[in-house]
């Protein structure tokens, strides 16, 4: 069923995107900027079902890709968002006729809002993660054979390049190192999808999702309860640590924000390691989750989202897991996003609320 996306929905839908973004997707008030600047401008968004997306649609995702530390002091602009999409519609002598999410985190949930206010497109509500992660291949369409190529890029000075590539992980190499020399935050638009493929791949109602867990830490601050439970109910998550942010060690390198968080309480203390988003949580010599499966910190009081880059130290935070889409857990799936592929020696926690020991 199809619903319209107004401007008092932003604030709300940016906040639950950013708690499932799992501290990545970019920074939720950069995206509700761009979003809120859209609608006054363009009018509201019609969101609509995988279901109601015709077979022959031609949908498109639309997004930032970079470092999400960058893009804080690298506003972009709305021609920025329409540039890609303009640019492969060239390319594939069709137009766009659906814009489609390709993460649910942060900015990456607005930016598709925005470029659907400006073009006067419909929004597919659903997305190619359930998440967020951070690199471009990294969708439930890659699973399903659906090619990331032909992809656009443009950036802030005016430079568009469309890539035609082997795979989707020779569209991340390609693309990354494009950013990189782009600035290390660009739009992108690409996965171009029928209705049939889009169905098929991605997770259905993850903005409606994102806007029921942003409404609901909004009314439990209202009503004087607890957000961070309010959360935990709406994501089927569990809490698996709260302390003060003690440490945390971050760069940007090859268009990643990199680095890991200490947070202790008087009991113990938790280590999360992130690239972009959280992947791994460990505390002494138990894991407590990992990639694919989802870890979001949350503000202790307010159950505000806080993502990577906002981490600062002597915040006291509540860390949370919850089960990511099934499909992540497959073979192929863990072979793309698990522990592994990001250089940890150990096998994924598939959440079912008992840590595991390091093996």
């Amino acid at each position: 069923m199809s619903w319209m996306i107004s401007l008092d929905m932003i604030a709300p839908l940016a906040r639950g995107a950013a708690v499932l973004g799992t501290g990545g997707g970019g920074d939720p008030y950069i995206g509700s900027l761009l979003a809120e600047q859209a609608l006054r401008e363009h009018g509201p968004v019609t969101a609509i079902s995988l279901e109601e997306v015709p077979d022959d649609a031609l949908a498109l995702t639309v997004s930032m890709m970079g470092a999400p530390t960058v893009m804080v002091e690298k506003l972009p602009s709305l021609d920025e968002l329409v540039a890609p999409v303009r640019a492969l519609e060239k390319h594939l002598g069709r137009k766009m006729t659906h814009v489609a999410c390709a993460e649910v985190g942060g900015v990456n949930s607005t930016i598709p809002i925005a470029a659907a206010a400006v073009l006067g497109l419909p929004l597919i509500d659903a997305d190619g993660m359930g998440r967020a992660f951070p690199e471009l291949q990294m969708l439930l369409p890659t699973l399903y054979g659906i090619t990331a190529s032909p992809l656009a890029i443009s950036d802030e000075k005016g430079n568009t390049a469309v890539l035609e590539t082997a795979d989707n992980l020779w569209t991340e190499r390609i693309a990354r190192v494009a950013c990189v020399e782009m600035g290390c935050s660009v739009m992108v638009a690409g996965f171009a999808m029928d209705g049939v493929q889009a169905r098929a791949s991605m997770v259905p109602g993850s903005l409606g999702h994102c806007l029921s867990i942003g409404t609901g830490i909004e009314e439990a601050r209202a009503a004087k309860i607890d957000p961070v439970a309010t959360v935990l109910d709406l994501v089927g998550g569990l809490e698996i640590f709260a302390g003060k942010v003690v440490d945390v060690e971050r760069g940007t390198t090859k268009g990643f924000a990199r680095g890991s968080a200490r947070i202790e309480n008087t009991d113990a203390m938790l280590r999360l390691s992130f690239q972009n988003e959280h992947l791994i949580a460990q505390s002494n010599d138990r894991v407590l989750a990992t990639t694919p499966d989802l870890i979001m910190v949350l503000d202790h009081e307010s159950g505000e989202p806080i993502t990577t880059e906002s981490l600062r130290y002597g915040q006291r935070v509540r860390v949370l897991s919850a089960p990511s889409d099934p499909r992540w857990h497959s073979p192929e799936a863990l072979a793309m996003v698990g522990p592994g592929y990001f250089g940890y020696d150990m096998p994924s926690h598939r959440f079912d609320g008992v840590p595991e020991p390091v093996s």
